[in-house]
């Protein structure tokens, strides 16, 4: 059963984060919104996710009916089911343009199920998407783990649907619900962060764009939701993280004979 982010009546915003279970795979969120009869789902996950989701969509709404697949980036754990939702849906698939002559490779009747008339690619600067009544932003996020990365802002709603940009690494199994202890919760984000956010220059600029739109809510790919205070401080955390290529230095970028690692043998 999903965890209820946002309902209004006529808009719903829905998490799913059990899907995945014990060490079958890296634990994520997937998320469902629904407006006037429409419905959307963000990174719905690999193929691993798709029967589970789809069993658990049910209480919801039949899975062909979904309208739009929006993707954050390419990763597996984001597209790898993408093949069986072009193949048992209508639904047209929204992704960085950077990416969007890639996802392709991942669905083996890509002409049968209509090729490029089945996406709707979102250019460097973002996209206004519209569901029903609703209207989603697609706001870059490049550099953010992904070259070519968008975060997904529902202007009804006000969350902000982040990828993996504020994104924790927690066990399967962990109990849902809004992060109430920041500097508890950080273990869980600081080694990811510092490792797949391309420089502290990029994740202001990000930091700088979501202050401005002001949202309710910041919700990633992995991990637990943020509100309130306790996403003020993600955000000034954020604003002053070293990460990646702040990081790298000469003894980085050296062969590994010269570093005493140890062989890889056949």
């Amino acid at each position: 059963m999903g965890f209820v982010l946002y309902d209004s009546g006529a808009h719903r915003c829905l998490a799913y984060s059990d899907l995945v279970r014990g060490e079958d795979g890296v634990q994520a969120n997937q998320f469902l919104i629904r407006n006037d009869g429409h419905s959307a789902l963000i990174d719905p996950g690999g193929s691993l996710l798709y029967t589970p989701l789809t069993m658990a969509l049910a209480r919801e709404l039949p899975s062909h009916k979904i309208d739009l697949i929006l993707c954050s980036h390419q990763d597996p754990d984001v597209i790898g089911s993408v093949d069986k939702w072009l193949l048992y849906t209508q639904a047209k698939v929204v992704c960085s343009r950077l990416w969007g002559r890639f996802v392709p490779h991942l669905v083996p009747h890509y002409l049968d199920v209509g090729g490029d008339a089945r996406y709707r690619l979102v250019d460097d600067e973002g996209a206004n998407i519209r569901l029903g009544e609703a209207s989603i932003l697609a706001l870059p996020a490049h550099f953010m783990h992904s070259v070519g990365n968008l975060s997904f802002f529902d202007e009804t709603s006000r969350i902000l649907f982040s990828g993996d940009v504020c994104s924790g690494l927690v066990p399967t199994g962990t109990h849902y619900g809004f992060v109430e202890d920041f500097d508890a919760y950080r273990p869980c984000m600081e080694g990811f962060h510092k490792r797949y956010m391309a420089s502290n220059r990029v994740v202001r600029l990000w930091v700088d764009m979501v202050r401005e739109l002001q949202p309710e809510m910041i919700v990633p790919q992995h991990g637990l939701p943020f509100r309130g205070d306790v996403m003020h401080t993600l955000l000034d955390w954020l604003y002053a993280l070293s990460c990646g290529v702040d990081l790298m230095g000469h003894s980085d970028y050296r062969p590994q004979s010269a570093r005493g690692a140890l062989p890889i043998a056949v």
